[in-house]
């Protein structure tokens, strides 16, 4: 039963130690270390408080594809994401994911299923966002390369999930399924299982739920790239909002990899690659991806613990 989360954790443990290899092949860690420490605290700071946003339009997101199934509040909404990308810092291969659709499920009595169909709307609609958004920054840079057939693989990749959640979602009606759904119905656990999970992708055939979380992720994404680009400044690096957009949203398309706990590695490893392909020393580029990484994980794991003291545990037998 355990087999395949664990087997999970070790791939992405594997990924992360060759990224960690690529980065340091080549790299002036002397001068890395130079970089960062002339960074001015006062703009880490204000990139710290885009990255709060940015997380606070992700709880709002959820929060929207949610409510066809159940109504949350935002608050404890917010501390179920947080207490996630707490335990993604802590867990390999974005395990938080699952901690976070079980959390919210044991925590409001609903399906832990429903809650993770959800989950899984909300990663495809940042992906095609993260896509949009680097799609656009290529353009606007005249990237070319290693970073632009990257994003093209990101492209066909998202649309492989659109048709997978469209098959998902109309799973019981389609044609030539009448032996599985006849096999399903013997084993009534996994029946209500899929049943359930299907509910939660079933959020993303309604237009107005959708529309909001496109909205959501649309503002989240502002903070996410203004948040790279004060970090640049703090470093003495000036990006300009495209240059921030490719950088962020690339790193966000290679962190969609599952590797070892808070992506280590391929974190440092997109932005370095990411922050050359637009002009950037290779010193200054993992440079500016390191403090990102530090304080993006410094911000969730602060407010995943102090969302974690507020909600508590309680268990449930939902499922």
């Amino acid at each position: 039963m355990r087999s395949g989360p664990v087997l999970r954790a070790a791939i992405g443990g594997a990924i992360s130690i060759v990224a960690v290899w690529f980065v340091l092949q080549g790299t002036d860690l002397a001068r890395t270390t130079d970089v960062l420490s002339r960074a001015d605290l006062r703009w880490v700071a204000a990139g710290g408080v885009f990255m709060s946003l940015d997380l606070a339009f992700r709880a709002l997101r959820w929060q929207r594809l949610l409510r066809p199934i159940a109504h949350v509040r935002y608050p404890p909404m917010l501390g179920y994401l947080l207490i996630g990308y707490l335990a993604n810092n802590i867990l390999p291969a974005r395990l938080g994911e699952l901690v976070r659709s079980h959390y919210l499920g044991d925590r409001e009595g609903i399906s832990r299923a429903a809650a993770l169909g959800t989950v899984v709307v909300e990663r495809i609609v940042d992906l095609v966002a993260v896509v949009a958004i680097a799609a656009v920054a290529l353009l606007i840079l005249s990237v070319r390369g290693v970073v632009a057939n990257a994003v093209l693989v990101g492209g066909a990749v998202t649309g492989l999930f659109l048709i997978v959640l469209a098959i998902g979602i109309a799973a019981h009606r389609l044609p030539g399924l009448d032996r599985i759904r006849a096999v399903v119905e013997r084993y009534p656990r996994v029946r209500d299982l899929a049943s359930s999970l299907q509910d939660g992708l079933s959020v993303a055939a309604r237009p107005r739920t959708v529309g909001e979380a496109i909205l959501a992720s649309g503002a989240s994404w502002t903070m996410a790239v203004l948040a790279y680009a004060a970090i640049g400044q703090a470093l003495g690096i000036e990006l300009s909002m495209a240059q921030a957009a490719l950088i962020a949203s690339g790193v966000a398309l290679a962190s969609a990899v599952p590797a070892g706990p808070s992506n280590l590695g391929t974190f440092e490893l997109a932005a370095q690659e990411l922050g050359k392909a637009v002009g950037l020393e290779q010193s200054s580029a993992l440079a500016l991806g390191f403090l990102v990484h530090v304080a993006l994980i410094v911000v969730t794991s602060i407010g995943g613990g102090i969302a974690f003291a507020r909600l508590g545990w309680r268990g449930s037998a939902e499922t």
